[in-house]
């Protein structure tokens, strides 16, 4: 997957101003490491990427599916973003290949500000459809970024509760019949 290494993005403030904040791509590295234990500490266990982190641990690695925004000099939101073959899933009604979103996370202090939309805008600006799969009560969010719920699929879902975004030139599938 190409993708940029920085993306500047217009974040609205508390005080009703704009911001700019750039999603950059987060290197693999123990700077790295030391900022995701800031999630760990303050979220919630399941979201944590830590373990994501170590398992991927190359110093530096460009090519690393961990993006962030920082407020100064301080790690606030996260997210990984994978590509997956088109192919293999029964989500979408096309072979496309698409993006999972996992593991979006903003710092209390920072949440309702805009930097989470920031980064699901980032993935969607790369045109493929992507899955993802909410989190201990985000249904509003994901609700007001344009994703629906998909018909559960017992052997295909295992438990969990996937939604689907798709750019508005793939036709949607939403797994139910007209």
């Amino acid at each position: 997957m190409k993708t940029p290494s920085m993306t500047t993005l217009s974040i609205l403030c508390g005080k009703g101003e704009h911001i700019m904040t750039q999603v950059k791509r987060l290197l693999i590295n123990y700077k790295t490491l030391e900022e995701f234990k800031q999630f760990k500490e303050y979220g919630i266990q399941e979201l944590s990427m830590l373990e994501d982190l170590e398992s991927n641990m190359i110093e530096n690695d460009s090519n690393s599916p961990f993006y962030g925004i920082y407020f100064a000099d301080k790690l606030v939101a996260r997210m990984s973003l994978y590509q997956v073959n088109g192919s293999t899933t029964t989500y979408f009604d096309h072979n496309h290949d698409y993006l999972e979103l996992w593991k979006l996370e903003v710092l209390p202090g920072y949440q309702r500000k805009g930097y989470g939309e920031a980064l699901v805008d980032f993935a969607k600006s790369f045109g493929r459809p992507i899955r993802t799969n909410p989190r201990v009560k985000s249904a509003g969010f994901w609700d007001k970024m344009g994703f629906e719920a998909v018909k559960y699929d017992m052997e295909r879902d295992k438990g969990e509760n996937p939604l689907i975004w798709e750019p508005a030139h793939i036709q949607k599938n939403t797994g139910e019949s007209a």
